[in-house]
């Protein structure tokens, strides 16, 4: 096969559609690996801050893109005919809910209508994108037969579900186990290939529903235990119990036990989202996954909580909730990055401004989030500022830059949702 050939000498042309979180990282080790890269998106600002060695994505540093654009290793584009020369395309675009809960796959069809312009003979299409079930056959093998190929003989189609963890300072795109499985055992192979050429452990499955299943079951298992942790943390608010100290106990134990921690809701691209694709293709087979609906409701209703506690702290003081000055910080949807995709603090400030509360935030890795039309801008921290803060709520853990003792010094209270003072006896600080 000349696909496998010009994969394993290393000349295979690498095209990646989709410059994020998961795409950025895939591009610069493939090209880090020996193989030309074309790294196609349609946002043109974000292909123009890559063309001028400047990296939007906090994993992937400035200098990097700029010693692989020297080294002539990979080039960017906004027009998906940069890739017709590509033997292999990885094609790792969005999949966002709708409001309805059902997945919006048009950045996959979008994609899929650009990449069907340059479909030529021996030419592997990997899908990265989260999905569910069946969408590699549906909307990648299904269009390259209409298109006159034959999948696993002229044209090889696999899935492999991304593994981005934004911000891990051990786990990364090379040593993180990459599951592969592809439409024929020759698709599967070709895939297998490709990535085990810059992929430190690559493991076959298969097929591409069952690689597309993998990723929802792993964001599935972590949003149903988040979900069970968080209901505990409700009851035990309800019968005047310390969730962390339970938590902390439990997990003293050696076997059969896995720890998991409850807080203001769950963000991310993955564990939001990725159940509910799940639960919706279900459905089409007369399946209802109950545990993944309980989960969804739980998590999707802690900012609620957060809101009725923080009523509860301020009236303690005699203070209404209307007209007090709260401080969220850290927005990010966890520590030390810059990503706001579903971050509960989101929703945090915008039910607290509903009620009338003057919010702020702080979070060192993100300048400024919108709210609709309106743009919230972040402010300093200052151990006067804290002084006049009716309440600071820690809503994201131990993020670097935060100055936690600043904060118990001079806040006048504070509610702590992410345990971040754990183990300090101090009035003024409030759990979850």
């Amino acid at each position: 096969m000349k696909l496998l050939e010009k994969i394993k000498s290393g000349k295979a042309i690498v095209g990646i559609a989709g410059l994020g979180y998961v795409g950025l990282p895939l591009a610069c080790e493939f090209a880090e690996s020996g193989f030309h890269v074309i790294g196609v998106d349609i946002c043109s600002e974000k292909v123009r801050q890559l063309n001028s060695g400047k990296s939007y994505v906090l994993d992937v540093p400035s200098e990097r893109i700029a010693r692989l654009l020297k080294s002539k290793k990979i080039s960017f584009s906004d027009d998906y005919s940069a890739m017709s020369s590509a033997d292999c395309i990885s094609i790792a675009v969005p999949t966002p809910l709708r409001k309805s809960k059902d997945p919006d796959v048009s950045y996959i069809v979008s994609a899929m209508d650009e990449v069907k312009k340059i479909l030529h003979k021996n030419l592997l299409i990997v899908l990265e994108s989260t999905t569910y079930p069946g969408t590699t056959k549906e909307l990648i093998a299904n269009e390259v037969e209409l298109a006159g190929f034959t999948v696993g003989k002229d044209v090889f189609v696999a899935f492999s579900p991304e593994r981005v963890d934004p911000g891990n300072p051990e786990y990364h795109t090379k040593n993180t186990p990459k599951v592969i499985g592809g439409c024929t055992a020759s698709c599967t192979e070709a895939a297998f290939r490709l990535y085990s050429a810059v992929i430190d452990c690559v493991i076959k499955v298969d097929s591409t529903e069952e690689a597309e299943m993998v990723k929802l079951l792993e964001n599935t298992f972590r949003a149903v235990n988040i979900a069970l942790v968080n209901e505990m943390a409700l009851m035990c608010d309800r019968m005047g119990m310390n969730i962390w100290n339970v938590i902390d106990a439990a997990a003293t134990k050696p076997f059969g036990f896995m720890t998991f921690y409850p807080g203001p809701g769950i963000g991310g691209h993955c564990i939001p989202l990725d159940p509910s694709y799940l639960s919706w293709k279900a459905k089409m087979f007369d399946f209802y996954n109950r545990f993944i609906e309980l989960a969804t409701d739980i998590n999707g209703n802690m900012p609620r909580f957060v809101l009725q506690k923080i009523t509860r702290i301020l009236n303690i003081h005699k203070k209404p909730l209307n007209g007090s000055r709260v401080l969220l910080t850290g927005v990010a949807y966890k520590p030390d990055i810059d990503d706001l995709r579903e971050s509960p603090a989101l929703e945090v400030y915008r039910l607290l401004s509903e009620e009338g509360a003057e919010v702020y935030f702080y979070d060192p890795f993100v300048k400024s989030f919108a709210i609709g039309d309106q743009t919230v801008k972040g402010v300093k921290m200052t151990p006067a500022g804290l002084k006049k803060y009716d309440l600071v709520v820690i809503t994201t853990k131990h993020t670097r830059g935060v100055d936690y003792g600043m904060i118990l010094e001079h806040a006048g209270l504070i509610f702590d949702t992410r345990n971040a003072y754990q183990g300090v006896r101090c009035d003024k600080i409030h759990n979850l």
